[in-house]
């Protein structure tokens, strides 16, 4: 089994259920899209750049769907928070997979896959 394979499995519910649909939607949308394991969590690299990562931060209770140039699309999407005053990510917040539109989320998915192709470089600030 792959690392992230393991990385899912080992979370507890709903975080798996989460993660899991939110991994499908990702994989179905943008098949140009990477997973890789990096920083012992998820992330999803599109255009041999890191746009999204999945993780569930500690002391919280939701996972955290962080979208690495989210700055760039807080104005398009108001779902993107900033949480934990972070520079350039922004990332939704799911605690249950009800919490997640998903049709507004693969437009965002497409949105986030276009910005990232015209970026230079996915870590600007």
């Amino acid at each position: 089994m792959k690392p992230v394979d393991d990385y899912f499995f080992n979370q507890k519910e709903p975080y798996q259920s989460i993660m899991l649909y939110v991994r499908g939607v990702i994989l179905n949308t943008l098949p140009e899209v990477e997973e890789r394991f990096s920083y012992k969590i998820p992330f999803y690299n599109c255009h041999k750049k890191p746009m999204i990562y999945l993780n569930v931060l500690k002391g919280t209770n939701y996972v955290d769907v962080a979208f690495v140039q989210g700055i760039l699309l807080e104005n398009q999407f108001p779902i993107l928070k900033n949480d934990n005053n972070r520079k350039q990510v922004r990332s939704i917040q799911l605690k249950t997979l009800e919490d997640l539109d998903h049709d507004n989320f693969v437009a965002l998915l497409h949105e986030a896959s276009n910005v990232l192709s015209k970026s230079k470089k996915a870590w600007f600030i």
